[in-house]
């Protein structure tokens, strides 16, 4: 076969039972805005070029290669900082891209390897690739370090093209490119206990209750619309941390609201604390709410809807109608869910409910909670290998592999090109455009280049 060439946090803790502390921002003091959700572009490293040098030694005219290979580019790692506890930063720098490796010099000296660009993220981070939506990596754990883009790897120089036939070869690799994607991050709140209810249920008031912050407190909904992490702690020296998330509403599974980014948060608590308005204050039946947010959390994921719930019937300082309650009750006892009459105004129950919660979660192993098979984890980094189609008349080579040669060719060199014809036929690409009918005369295409093909 011959191819003639055609073209060219800090946490605050109080002592004393049942306070609620809110986790602030690394700076102390003001809670920190809290981003969960961000869209970045990463990018690894591309690898030095491989080096066309020959030895210059006295009394030796024609030395032969020494050209050395071109460093590695760096790759993207992210990991876990457990001081962060927001995307913020992701909101106003959006591009990341790791070191180059530098290219390969004579004497057969290698070049220096690119830099590794590490990305700090807070734990709950989950990484995906934006354009399937696949999960890359799940950042869940303290200490936890993933690779998610590996850098180029460098070119070889001509050093390593040297054979008995081709004493003089006058080519090198080009260092692979590095990777460029973009990516989603997305920050699910690890929390021991999971508030949720609609809005206006007492939620909120709970909180002002049980911390020194002052969370707001309005009559409309979605008043909270940032989740915060805090740490209930008991008189017997018990703690556990509870998610403060924003109200759920009807619909919020299909996205309406704030419904996706509330489930989201959701997901990694080991327990919900389902706060009902037993009062029916806003003219809502307080059992068809309960059974709503059920829903709700059945139509997002099976996992979520099975997930452990404590029922708390708050607002029970101006209930009026104790039928609600029973009734209430009835349907929690049956989903054998317990229930406890809480008031967030009175502190009424407060205590007895938080005691339980904290016996329950005991009984509740962490190491369960893993949401994401990490046998699912795919790369970004594309497959190796080839392959032929045929567009029109044009018969079109892909791959990794094919790329990877192409880059090694010098098309002004003879020896380069022959080298190029040998290494197709290794491949088994020569046989293969043979077994798809390839004629004399016909076009080959491999990526921008455009060969006619002879026999």
């Amino acid at each position: 076969m011959v191819i003639m060439f055609m073209q060219p946090m800090m946490l605050y803790f109080k002592p004393f039972y049942g306070i609620l502390t809110r986790i602030y921002g690394k700076f102390g003091g003001k809670l920190s805005m809290f981003i969960d959700y961000a869209k970045i572009i990463i990018a690894s490293g591309k690898g030095g070029n491989g080096a066309i040098t020959f030895r210059r030694e006295k009394y030796v005219a024609n030395g032969g290669p020494d050209g050395g290979d071109g460093g590695k580019g760096g790759s993207v790692f992210f990991e876990v900082d457990t001081g962060l506890n927001t995307l913020i930063d992701f909101k106003y720098k959006k591009k990341y891209i790791a070191k180059d490796g530098e290219p390969g010099s004579g004497n057969r000296c290698n070049g220096k390897k690119g830099e590794d660009l590490h990305i700090k993220v807070p734990q709950g981070t989950v990484v995906k690739d934006e354009a399937t939506g696949k999960v890359i990596a799940d950042l869940s754990e303290v200490g936890q370090v993933e690779c998610i883009l590996k850098g180029g790897n460098g070119g070889k120089g001509n050093v390593h093209f040297a054979t008995a036939t081709r004493q003089i070869p006058n080519f090198a690799e080009t260092g692979e490119p590095g990777i460029e994607k973009t990516i989603i991050l997305e920050l699910k709140l690890i929390a021991d206990v999971g508030l949720l209810g609609f809005p206006n249920v007492g939620k909120s008031t709970l909180l002002s209750r049980m911390t020194t912050a002052t969370p707001k407190i309005a009559d409309y909904h979605f008043t909270t619309i940032e989740p915060n992490l805090g740490v209930v702690k008991l008189d017997n020296g018990e703690s556990f941390v509870m998610a403060d998330i924003p109200g759920l509403i009807e619909g919020a599974s299909e996205g309406v609201g704030l419904g996706l980014k509330f489930l989201r948060h959701v997901e990694r608590t080991r327990i919900l604390l389902h706060v009902v308005d037993v009062a029916g204050t806003e003219g809502r039946d307080p059992v068809e709410d309960f059974k709503t947010i059920n829903n709700e959390l059945k139509g997002y994921s099976e996992k979520l809807a099975n997930k452990l719930q404590v029922v708390a019937a708050n607002k029970a300082d101006v209930l009026q109608d104790e039928e609600n309650f029973k009734r209430l009750e009835k349907v929690a006892k049956e989903k054998g869910y317990e229930i406890y009459k809480i008031s967030a105004v009175t502190g009424e129950g407060l205590k007895e409910l938080f005691t339980r919660i904290s016996e329950i979660l005991k009984t509740i192993p962490k190491e369960e909670l893993e949401e994401i098979d990490k046998t699912a984890y795919y790369t970004l980094e594309e497959e190796d290998g080839w392959t032929i189609k045929k567009d029109g008349k044009v018969f079109v080579i892909e791959g990794k592999d094919i790329e990877n040669l192409m880059r090694r060719i010098n098309f002004s060199d003879y020896e380069s090109l022959s080298y190029f014809h040998l290494m197709l036929k290794k491949m088994g690409i020569d046989n293969e455009l043979r077994r798809m009918g390839i004629m004399e005369g016909d076009i080959v295409r491999i990526f921008d280049w455009e060969f006619e093909y002879e026999v």
